[in-house]
């Protein structure tokens, strides 16, 4: 596929995406920052890699001042190496992400959870400690969305059948929230 032929597809797939769920995640997250509630946000492989920019765009991308007092609160649980290789080392991958939840993780959170293909053990096992300890729960997937879309009880679909084209949008859209959210706290 030729350059002119992929920015076509992609935006195409841009255009074919539910604004509606965009917009509920941008509420959601505006509520997480007039209540003071922590946003937890997962993913593995180049999902990790956006979890962990969009967690920090969160808490830092939506400081509008230098001497902003209130903050959003976000972190990454992909960027705890030394927990996750012990965790996952001692008791297995599915729980590297859940263990972190139940020790950071109170009811009126949010978790964040990215996965491409909707299916990832560790991802559907935070998910439903999350949706029973009164965490609201978001699902960022690509694909038909898999468990995670089925489980999170908001999602975000990226209705398209190739990783690296599912990850990227993942990423536009995640900085898309950024700069609507700043706009959406400035008066809060």
């Amino acid at each position: 596929m030729d350059l002119n032929n992929y920015i076509k597809l992609v935006n195409s797939t841009f255009e074919n995406l539910d604004k509606n769920e965009i917009s509920g995640f941008i509420d959601l997250l505006v509520d997480a920052y007039k209540n003071n509630n922590f946003v937890y946000v997962i993913g593995n492989g180049g999902s990790a890699a956006n979890a962990s920019h969009f967690a920090q765009d969160l808490a830092k991308g939506t400081k509008l001042t230098k001497d902003q007092q209130k903050r959003l609160k976000a972190l990454s649980l992909t960027d705890n190496i030394p927990f996750i290789t012990a965790q996952g080392n001692d008791e297995g991958y599915e729980s590297i992400f859940v263990e972190q939840l139940k020790t950071y993780a109170k009811p009126g959170d949010y978790l964040v959870a990215i996965s491409g293909s909707g299916n990832s053990p560790n991802i559907i096992t935070a998910i439903d400690w999350a949706n029973k300890n009164d965490i609201t729960t978001i699902g960022i997937t690509g694909f038909d969305g898999g468990k995670l879309k089925q489980l999170a009880k908001y999602s975000v679909n990226v209705n398209y059948y190739e990783m690296c084209t599912a990850e990227i949008i993942h990423s536009f859209v995640f900085h898309y929230i950024i700069l609507e959210l700043r706009e959406r706290i400035k008066g809060l």
